[in-house]
């Protein structure tokens, strides 16, 4: 049993990295957190309705269709958050969905995270947040800003269960604010909706004086059969919802990112072995990763 556990590993983390015409090296694709889900994955892609494409045509979603008749009214409310600083890094280490992101300038503001509330949406944005709770494929939402000079650096997401939506709210209306997925390049317009693949290898930039500000939302992918669906709906409720974060000190953070504060002060000290000791990092580092591995498979 555990060598056909092994095979479909290693077939759907083959497919995975073959995905897409942009792809990482095999090293860091070893490592990265979509390969340790590729099987997961591999499921919703195979079951997936939407065609394996970069981006895919909004007017597929037409449930979405009241975000964009209400930018406006968004807009106010992201704009007001902005104006007082809400919208903006995490308050220590408590996101690790996103965390790499801060360090080149990146900031946000959540709205609702698979399943969990937060207060301080509900009291800043209620206009917002009952629009999304009216759309049930709407699984995760947030403001999320790309102030100028700021990037975001090449990177796909981990969990195929979800397709990225965005909507310009404020926007340099710009080819140079921009976001390319897997090598195809859109700029964010005012009251203009996309929708792409968030697993797809992208990057983002705002090569321009103004700054971005969209509404970023997580759409559960629509996928044959009910089981499929059930499996995918329960994978976010009690796996995605665990890297629930906070806007402020006092909101409930998820299970995974309370461990993730503990496992950044690892990752530190394991920087500063490598910055000493490269040859013995990199070592250790592949002991770990096949220690795991065996203890799994053998």
């Amino acid at each position: 049993m555990r060598h056909i556990i092994f095979f479909i590993f290693v077939a759907s983390a083959i497919y995975v990295y073959y995905r897409g015409r942009v792809r990482f090296g095999v090293v860091r694709s070893l490592t990265d957190y979509q390969v340790l889900l590729a099987p997961v994955n591999t499921l919703l892609y195979l079951f997936s309705k939407v065609k394996a494409s970069a981006y895919i045509p909004v007017s597929q979603f037409p449930e979405m269709q009241p975000l964009q008749d209400n930018w406006e009214i968004i807009r106010q409310e992201a704009l007001a958050l902005n104006a007082e600083g809400s919208i903006a890094v995490a308050t220590g280490y408590n996101d690790i969905g996103f965390n790499s992101f801060f360090r080149t300038g990146w900031k946000r503001f959540h709205l609702y995270w698979y399943g969990k509330d937060l207060p301080s949406a509900q009291a800043n944005c209620p206009k917002t947040v009952a629009l999304l709770k009216s759309i049930p494929s709407v699984k995760a939402a947030m403001f999320a800003s790309l102030p100028p000079g700021a990037t975001l650096v090449r990177h796909r997401d981990p969990y195929a269960g979800s397709l990225r939506y965005h909507i310009g709210l404020v926007t340099p209306n710009d080819p140079k604010c921009f976001i390319e997925v897997d090598g195809e390049r859109y700029h964010w317009k005012d009251g203009e909706p996309v929708m792409f693949d968030e697993t797809y290898i992208h990057f983002a930039a705002n090569e321009t004086d103004h700054q971005r500000i969209v509404l970023f939302c997580d759409v559960e992918r629509p996928v044959y059969t009910k089981a499929v669906q059930a499996f995918n709906r329960w994978f976010g409720r009690n796996v995605m919802s665990a890297a629930a974060s906070q806007n402020v000190a006092g909101e409930k953070v998820g299970f995974v990112n309370v461990l993730f504060k503990y496992f950044y002060e690892l990752r530190a000290q394991a920087k500063k072995l490598k910055a000493k000791h490269r040859s013995v990092y990199y070592v250790g580092k592949w002991v770990l990763i096949l220690g795991i591995l065996w203890v799994i498979f053998w």
